[in-house]
């Protein structure tokens, strides 16, 4: 009698090697084998070669399209030993394969598929040999095949950014090119390979926790199994803590049967970062046969929270919130986008990811959307998420297959940061622009509509979900009321800011939504990865050929030019260039997260309850939407996001009034000038807090003063003066310009009155037409810190040194005379620290 004996896993690393292969597109290919690791794709390979030139740098990106309309294949061999041959199942499994792949093991085809986003586990015991076993991979042209799939479907389809035939590809669909990003269809085995030998194994494992009570202090577990094998199965399981104590276990449990703990305050909750801790558990399960002998043994990560999507009616103005609640605390999600880290998936390193979310957390920020047109992302960044409290929002890769979205929910739902799943990213808004959206037909069946994935997002999706968590679902971003673009229901995409109607930032807002789950404005990055771009430094200035094509926004001249123009007088330098799109980019941003979440009033008056920036990240070195660049370099809109996402900020807004004398006139009137200050409290405590507003007249140095004391709602906005702005006079005429008062608040808490807890200062704008005097700054640095004062306000301070970078703490600085700043600076290394602000005579 054959004794049972554990599952074995064997990582197929090694020997592998890849070459071009002759197509029907490509005729007498002349098959060239390069060693190779996997997982890779073959860009990578062969920029390692030094067959194709670096596609990030100059105009190489259009030299290597080649490559995505070639067929490839992967090879390799590997032995099986007689204890594997020996098991009841041999399996392979492919992590993941991009994109069109035929399967052949010892020359017999074992599997085709066609998704990049699934897994495949493929039986091979009756193929494999007890001696070396031939693996290879046929990857077809995945440009050709979704040009096939494109004709035999129709043909072509409206829609925005890349190549039409991507619609009929289940492959990422921004390698494609987008707004952002090159056109780059990568190719190969872009996940792990393994050979897995097993008489029994654990197939599926859910587990729901719930966290209840009125403290939310009261958990429960519950976990459902699923094997393979039909003999008698037992469990052993148990519950850890982050350092391995048992919280709970138990021998011997059925394998059918569910298993439910009822763990009270055992355990503690799962929180969004600043408002709690993370707590992480690990559930550990080990299948045994009847004989007590281990087949096989999983982990998966647990935690203990209640999360749900509040949509509810709001005092005083119509439609409903649209406000994440976790154990009871209603949040407001200030955070940003996330795109593919790179356009080759197989170079983002581990610990890059976690760069990132270091990044974020940096930032003040608690929530990151991963956005439908790239991948589901590496476990790295679900768990960097889970240990830092920043909550997922996840979307499905536009279209999606019933089996995807299984393999996607089940992935995905174990981790506490995933709050909400969004079938897909803005395919109403375009059903909308073509009108073939009809939100009159609600019949169920859809199929036969002029919109037929209705029957994806609204039945297939929404019931795979609800099946398989309980996570919540809604049917796409943006989605409302009325329409997509409703600002009452539902999530927005804020795009009348760049494009649509261009609206200046000052109008946030009149734009803002429920929740603003997309919205932007362009800067450029790091000078250093300008740098980057091209080693013929002719070509470094904005007009350049190399600078154009590393900005993939349609109009992108014109609209960067319609802000700066409107905003700044700005230099056609490089540095100049760069500086003021970023300092551009910084102020809009910053205004929007301001003017946003001062509508966070409280329970039942979220009107506003969360602010995604497009984007956090880019996949390449470019100009883009991205508040960092591609080398996690934080550009200055990341710190002006940042100070409005801390506990405690305080805002101000001006507005020009004008009073006719009566209704018979409209030469005679009078123009007077308001200011608004309120703060805002992100902790669950209200607090009493000190503000002082001080006026700063540029042209002739006179200032005022006022203090306000006031006491902050817990975690809300609370309004707290508004009136006259100090210092400026009434006008009669409009060929009166105003005083050009510049205006600074600072908030104390009153427990700790001298120490700043937040600062804003507001200028007059556009900022072109302000004579800046001289500041007279003055910084000195000592032991990584720089400390900067000045005589006269300064206006979008940003500090760098020549050489290696600095990680600062701070940047895009607007400085108050007898109020000096410290800025901490990692690496300065006793260098002299550089500096530019608005009208500081470089422009």
């Amino acid at each position: 009698m054959k004794l049972s004996s554990p599952r074995r896993t064997t990582t197929l690393k090694t020997g592998w090697s890849f070459s071009q292969v002759t197509s029907e597109y490509s005729k007498d290919v002349e098959e060239t084998w390069h060693p190779c690791p996997i997982p890779t794709s073959v860009h990578v390979e062969l920029k390692k070669l030094g067959i194709i030139p670096d596609p990030y740098k100059d105009l190489n990106e259009w030299k290597v399209q080649w490559i995505q309309e070639a067929d490839w294949v992967f090879k390799t061999s590997f032995h099986v030993g007689e204890d594997q041959l020996a098991s009841q199942h041999l399996d392979i499994i492919f992590d993941g394969l991009d994109t069109y792949c035929t399967i052949k093991l010892n020359g017999q085809i074992v599997g085709e598929v066609d998704n990049m986003f699934m897994s495949h586990r493929i039986d091979v015991k009756e193929v494999i040999q007890a001696k070396d076993n031939h693996l290879e991979l046929h990857f077809k042209s995945p440009w050709h095949e979704a040009r096939k799939a494109e004709e035999a479907n129709g043909g072509s389809k409206f829609l925005w950014n890349g190549a039409s035939n991507r619609l009929y590809s289940r492959k990422a669909q921004y390698g494609w090119g987008w707004d952002w990003g090159p056109v780059m269809m990568t190719v190969g085995p872009w996940k792990d390979i393994h050979l897995e030998a097993y008489d029994a194994r654990l197939e599926d494992v859910r587990v729901d926790t719930t966290l209840s009570g009125a403290g939310y202090d009261h958990a429960t577990l519950e976990a459902h199994f699923s094997t393979s094998g039909k003999a008698e199965l037992k469990l052993d399981l148990e519950l850890q803590d982050i350092s391995g104590k048992v919280i709970r276990s138990v021998q011997s449990h059925p394998a059918e049967d569910v298993l439910n703990w009822n763990l009270g305050q055992e355990v503690k909750g799962w929180y969004p970062i600043g408002y709690g801790d993370q707590n992480l558990y690990q559930l550990k399960i080990e299948l045994k046969d009847a004989k007590g002998t281990p087949l096989d043994v999983v982990t998966r990560r647990v935690a203990f929270r209640s999360a749900q999507l509040i949509q509810e009616p709001l005092e005083g103005q119509e439609g409903t919130s649209f406000v994440f609640e976790i154990n009871g605390i209603r949040i407001f999600c200030g955070g940003s986008n996330w795109i593919p880290a790179d356009s080759f998936l197989t170079e983002v390193e581990p610990l890059r990811y976690r760069k990132w979310i270091d990044l974020m957390v940096r930032g003040n920020q608690n929530m990151l959307r991963v956005w439908g047109g790239g991948i589901y992302e590496s476990e790295e960044l679900y768990d960097a998420c889970d240990e830092a409290g920043i909550l997922v929002w996840q979307d499905f890769m536009f279209g999606c297959g019933l089996v995807k979205a299984e393999q996607a929910v089940k992935r995905l739902r174990d981790h506490p940061s995933v709050v909400i799943f969004a079938g897909n990213n803005e395919d109403y808004a375009l059903a909308e622009s073509i009108d073939v959206m009809d939100y009159n037909d609600n019949s169920g069946d859809y199929m036969k509509s002029k919109f037929p994935a209705r029957q994806i997002y609204e039945i297939i999706l929404p019931e795979v979900v609800k099946r398989f968590s309980h996570i919540e679902y809604r049917r796409s971003s943006p989605y409302g009321g009325k329409t997509s673009s409703d600002q009452t229901v539902g999530d927005i995409h804020q795009w009348n800011v760049w494009h649509g109607t261009q609206e200046p930032w000052s109008n946030w807002d009149k734009l803002a939504g429920r929740f603003v789950s997309e919205f932007g404005m362009q800067g450029y990055p790091d000078l250093r990865t300008v740098n980057e771009w091209s080693d013929d430094k002719s070509q470094l200035f904005p007009q350049s050929r190399v600078s154009v094509n590393h900005n993939k926004a349609d109009g992108f001249e014109r609209r960067l030019e319609l802000y700066l123009m409107e905003n700044f007088r700005h230099s056609f330098d490089m540095p100049g260039y760069v500086y003021y799109t970023q300092i551009m980019q910084a102020e809009c941003l910053g205004a929007a997260y301001r003017l946003w979440r001062r509508n966070f009033k409280g329970r039942g008056k979220e009107y506003t309850s969360g602010a995604l920036v497009w984007q956090l990240n880019d996949c390449w070195p470019c100009v883009s939407w991205g508040i960092a660049d591609y080398y996690l370099r934080p550009k200055p809109a990341f710190f002006t996001i940042a100070r409005e996402l801390r506990p405690f900020t305080v805002g101000l807004t001006r507005k020009e009034v004008k009073k006719l004398r009566d209704k018979e006139t409209s030469a005679f009137f009078e123009i007077s000038e308001k200011l608004e200050i309120w703060a805002c409290n992100s902790s669950l405590e209200p607090v009493e807090v000190i503000v002082r507003l001080e006026t700063f007249n540029l042209s002739t140095s006179h200032r005022d003063q006022l203090t306000f004391n006031a006491r902050l709602d817990a975690n809300a906005s609370t309004e707290i003066w508004s009136g006259d702005l100090p210092g400026q006079p009434i006008r009669h005429d409009e060929a009166s310009s105003p005083h050009p008062i510049v205006v600074q608040a600072r908030l104390y808490l009153k427990a700790k009155p001298d120490i700043v807890e937040a600062r804003y200062s507001s200028w007059p704008e556009p900022y072109k037409y302000l004579d800046f005097p001289d500041p007279v700054l003055k910084l000195s640095s000592h032991d990584g810190e720089v400390r900067i004062s000045c005589e006269k306000p300064v206006k979008g301070l940003v500090l760098d040194v020549d050489g290696d970078e600095v990680e600062w703490s701070d940047q895009a600085l607007d400085l108050f005379p007898d109020d000096e700043q410290v800025v901490h600076a990692k690496g300065l290394k006793g260098r002299t620290v550089n500096y530019r602000f608005v009208g500081d005579g470089s422009a």
